[in-house]
Parts: C-alpha cells; sequence; structure tokens
C-alpha cells in the first residue's frame, strides 16, 4: 500500500434472492458491514428476487447512476432453480473481468473444494461502474470481499487497482 491516503467509494449492494428480507438477508449485510469498515459508503442497498429483468432494472440503474462508483450482488450465480444473475448482468458490461471468477473459484476451493465449479460468479466493467457478482452464501461474500474486492477496491493497492478506475481524475490507470 503506497502512503496516500485511501480515496473512499461508493458503493451499492444487490441481494438478489426469492426469500430473503432485509431481516435475514446475512450475505447482504457482511458486504455492507465490510464495505464501511474499509471506509467505504454505502450507495444503497436492495433485494430484488432472482429474476433476470429485475435484476438487470436494478443493476442498470446503478450503472447509469453518476453517484454509484461500484455494485456488488450476492445470490443467483448458481445452477439451480432460477439462478440468473450472470445472465441478468453480463449483457450489462462494457468489458468481462475474467479474472475475478477464476481467482474467486480458486479462493473458494481452499473452502469447498470442487463444489467451487458451480459458481458463476462474474465481474466487469460498465459505463465507468465496477460490477462483481458473488455468490449467495455469506462464506463466499467473506471469501470475495476479504481475499480480493478489499484490496482491489483500495485506491493504494499496487501495482493496479480497480478503483482507481471508477475514481474520475484517476481513470487512466494503466493495467497491462
Amino acid at each position: 500500500m503506497s502512503e496516500s491516503p485511501m480515496i473512499p467509494l461508493s458503493i451499492a449492494v444487490l441481494t438478489i434472492s426469492d426469500t430473503r428480507d432485509e431481516a435475514d438477508d446475512r450475505s447482504g449485510q457482511t458486504l455492507v458491514e465490510r464495505l464501511e469498515a474499509a471506509g467505504h459508503r454505502l450507495a444503497e442497498k436492495r433485494i430484488v428476487p432472482d429474476d433476470v429483468y429485475r435484476i438487470r432494472a436494478v443493476v442498470a440503474g446503478w450503472i447509469a447512476d453518476d453517484d454509484v462508483q461500484v455494485v456488488l450482488t450476492t445470490g443467483g450465480t448458481g445452477f439451480t432453480g432460477r439462478d440468473s444473475t450472470p445472465e441478468a448482468v453480463a449483457p450489462l458490461l462494457d468489458k468481462h473481468i475474467e479474472g475475478f471468477g477464476e481467482l474467486f473459484r480458486q479462493l473458494s476451493f481452499e473452502e469447498i473444494g470442487s463444489s467451487t465449479v458451480q459458481s458463476r460468479c462474474l465481474g466487469g466493467l460498465s459505463n465507468a461502474t465496477v460490477i462483481f457478482c458473488l455468490p449467495g452464501s455469506t462464506g463466499a461474500c467473506r471469501t470475495g470481499w476479504d481475499r480480493i474486492l478489499e484490496e482491489q477496491l483500495d485506491s493504494r493497492h499496487r501495482p493496479c487497482n480497480f478503483a482507481n478506475l471508477v475514481i474520475p481524475e484517476r481513470g487512466t490507470q494503466d493495467h497491462g
């Protein structure tokens, strides 16, 4: 980390679930607690059912909102039932961050073994907004934040990070 101060980001959190509400949304709350502890600001938190068009509408709205720099989703990334987060979000992305899903599954393998192949988490960039879609378990949210996102959303992390892509005056960072 460099000696310069961390630049807080405005982060929106979306829980995708047909069964959760604010009272029992542990995964969404885990992300909120961690992003605030890291010094970022919660822009908005919502819960929507696992429906492609409802997910897409919320994420698209945040992408279009200049006050939202990062979108984190939790849920809907598996293969069962109505899991449809990747189908909802992928068409909105200008650029995909393939390495996010690859690294997440590598780290997750240490915790849940081969079951990690069923995670279709993804990341991408759209309209100067970075988006990360995590599985719906609290453990997966902790893994994603603690082992990837906390560093990558910290403007001081070197040699590169995603924070500097979404901070207007720093959007020219070279990532190779």
